[in-house]
Formats: structure tokens, sequence, C-alpha cells
């Protein structure tokens, strides 16, 4: 039993190094836009393998741990949010992959000379992930409600973003392919929040038992914060 709670442990370290790769990996991206640097976008390209195969290990080593000993309870619900985070982790970074692609052409094109908060998208983005990340490491369920409430505010600012480039695209057609690109980028990153609340609703599950997926307005404020074994 001592093994297996040693074994645990490493897990737990692992998916953390694999969301600190993630996180980062988001931040580069973002800054690849609006930054004009091509070499933070490289940096997210190479990174893709390694978050693969930080997937697969994570994996593996589950699939063993579950089939040799057998856990109940907390430990069980361990193992299960450990498989469930890491491919929430592998999505994140092929998104932020999705948002180099189109970042990389774009930065060779002019600007669309418009207000949208790309910018300020990737923050509350990155914010969110780097608060389910902490939440998952402290296992604190009052920060993993935080950040399902942050998500509505991502939702938000795309819809502002959508609206202000559809507009752009009716009056301009000659920017209609960077307005898409720029549309595109706003839709993986709010993806990649959908993702980082897919997380903090396995960190609740993971404390609580309770999968709140869909009963989140009914239990985001009355799950309990301490997990019966």
């Amino acid at each position: 039993m001592v093994h297996f709670q040693q074994e645990l442990r490493d897990l737990h370290e692992r998916l953390r190094e694999m969301g600190a790769l993630v996180a980062s990996s988001i931040h580069k991206s973002v800054l690849c836009l609006t930054q004009h640097n091509e070499d933070h976008g490289q940096q997210v390209l190479r990174n893709e393998s390694m978050i693969n195969q930080m997937e697969m290990q994570i994996d593996d080593i589950t699939t063993t741990l579950l089939t040799l000993n057998q856990p109940v309870a907390r430990d069980m619900r361990m193992l299960v949010v450990a498989l469930k985070i890491s491919t929430d982790l592998e999505r994140m970074g092929d998104l932020a992959v999705n948002i180099v692609a189109r970042a990389l052409t774009l930065i060779h094109q002019p600007d669309l000379d418009v207000t949208i908060d790309i910018e300020g998208m990737g923050a509350q983005v990155e914010n969110m992930v780097l608060r389910c990340l902490d939440a998952f490491v402290k296992e604190d369920t009052e920060l993993a409600r935080g950040v399902l409430l942050s998500d509505d505010v991502v939702d938000q600012t795309r819809n502002e973003i959508y609206e202000t480039l559809t507009k752009v695209m009716e009056r301009e057609p000659a920017k209609v392919r960077r307005a898409l690109a720029t549309m595109f980028i706003a839709r993986n990153l709010e993806r990649i929040a959908d993702h980082a609340t897919n997380i903090a609703e396995d960190i609740i599950f993971l404390r609580s038992g309770i999968d709140v997926r869909h009963r989140r307005e009914d239990l985001l404020e009355s799950a309990p914060t301490s997990a019966e074994s």
C-alpha cells in the first residue's frame, strides 16, 4: 500500500509537469500572434510531441495502477480523474498548435485595424488554465469553482470578438480571410477554456465524488469540499 501511494504521488507530479508545459504552450501561442514572434510559435510546435508523449506515459501508468491494485473510493477517483485530465491537457496542447498555425499566417499580413481583445481573451483563458492546475495541485474545490464561473466571461469575450469581426467582413470583403483566421483563434481559445472547465469539474469530483458536469448551477455552491473515503 505504501508503494501504491508513492506511485499515486508520482502520477500527480507527472500531471503537474504536463500541465505546466501545456500552460506554457498556450501562453506562447498567444504571444506568437500579439507580438508577431515566430520563435514563440516554433516552441509551441516543439512542445506538442512532448505533450503527446506525456499523455501516453500517464495513460500507461494509470492503466497499470488500475489493473494491479484494484483501488476503491478516493484512490479510484484519482486514477479516473488522471486519465481525464491528461486527455484534456493533450487537447489543450493541440488547440495551442491550431492557434499558432493561424498566427503564423496572420503575422505576415496587415493588421485588421479594428479593436478586438484577443490578447485579453488569451489572458483570461491562460488564467483559467493556471487556476485549474493550481486547484488540481492543492485539490482545492473553491479554486475549481472559480474556474467554472470564469467560463462565462470567456464566452462573452468570444461573442464580442465575433460580432466585431462579422461587421468587418460585411464592410470590407478584402479582410474576410484575416477576420476568419482571427475568429478561428478566438474559437480555439474558447475551447481551451472549455477543457480547463472540464478539469475543474474533475477536481470537484475527486474531492466530493459529485459529478457537476450537467448540473453545475445546482451544485456549484453546495458541493462538499472533502471526500468520503
